[in-house]
């Protein structure tokens, strides 16, 4: 195996000279030499130790990255994000998937320890025990993305203004004339979920409609779930449906389809996340579109600045608001 020593002796110049090059810290070696340093580092396939390095450093240049379902794309988007922020700086990542399972989470944490990564992006699952001490065994800088816990070492959080979110459709809604909105919730032991369903009970008292909590039904973030509640209902006394995200939307759509309901002549639907099929799928689907892509990509950069000791606040914060996408899930209703 090559070492720093071998292509120092090829190439007649020091280790440190070697280094410097290696590491673009080579401002005052003359082109001739740094040419002649690469084109043998080149030549003999030469690969830095990364594990040498990490020792001397106590840096791995790895970030860790836990979310609870890479299948949906919602959380796919949140990783690109993160990774493409953390390549342009130098950065690895490891990405750990839960499914939506809290010990799963808790043994993530663990291996992402034994990994010695620098610091760990995470979005809880909505199945998280907000109690649980086992998340504070981390010894590492955390940011939050999507969700909000209370943990140590919490260095950011990175989340969409919820409640304005799911505002803004029942508002879409109440401006086609629907007052009987069902509203397909996650599970409300979750802040996202409470917060959300904030937005629907503050768009109907302004619209003076009454809350009905019986068209409030709670379930998963999941496409068979959005499905399978819409396919056991008995009656439809209802001209709307709000999901509480795009997935439960998609499954709700195809289980009215099943049952000759047509979107949006007899029922109009919206999701929440604005994933890539929420575009594709007919009718394309009405939603809030809440800058996946750039949450995960600035809960990447408020790490590597933290790791890196610029401009670290305490806790740094970054809300996003949530933006209406109109689609032609939804009509008026005559």
């Amino acid at each position: 195996m090559v070492t720093i020593k071998d292509i120092a002796e090829l190439a007649g110049v020091s280790k440190t000279t070697v280094s410097k090059v290696l590491n673009n810290k080579d401002e005052k070696i003359s082109d001739t030499t740094r040419k002649k340093i690469l084109d043998i580092v080149k030549e003999n396939n030469y690969r830095p130790n990364k594990m040498a390095q990490s020792l001397v450093t106590k840096k791995t240049k790895t970030i860790g990255i836990i979310i609870p379902d890479i299948r949906n794309p919602f959380f796919t988007d949140i990783v690109r994000g993160a990774e493409d922020k953390a390549v342009k700086e130098g950065y690895n990542i490891i990405l750990c998937n839960t499914d939506e399972n809290v010990e799963k989470e808790i043994k993530a944490f663990n291996t992402l320890a034994d990994k010695m990564v620098d610091g760990i992006i995470f979005a809880p699952s909505s199945k998280i025990d907000l109690n649980s001490k086992e998340y504070n065994l981390s010894t590492k800088p955390i940011v939050l993305v999507d969700k909000k816990l209370d943990i140590k070492n919490l260095k950011g959080i990175v989340s969409l203004d919820n409640e304005e979110g799911t505002y803004l459709e029942i508002n879409h809604l109440v401006g086609n004339n629907h007052k009987k909105i069902l509203y397909l919730s996650g599970p409300l032991k979750n802040e996202i979920a409470r917060d959300r369903l904030k937005g629907y009970k503050k768009a109907l008292k302004e619209a003076n409609i009454e809350y009905d909590e019986k068209l409030v039904l709670q379930g998963e973030y999941s496409l068979d779930w959005g499905y399978e509640i819409i396919q056991s209902l008995k009656d439809i006394n209802f001209t709307a449906i709000c999901a509480a995200n795009d997935l439960i939307a998609i499954g709700a759509i195809k289980a009215l389809k099943e049952r000759n309901i047509h979107i949006p002549k007899d029922i109009s639907v919206v999701g929440f996340d604005d994933i890539q099929t929420s575009s594709i799928i007919e009718p394309q689907l009405t939603t809030i579109n809440q800058n996946s892509y750039d949450m995960g990509y600035e809960s990447a950069n408020i790490l590597i600045k933290n790791l890196e000791k610029k401009e670290v606040n305490d806790i740094e914060k970054m809300i996003f608001k949530p933006e209406l996408i109109i689609r032609s899930s939804t009509s008026q209703k005559l």
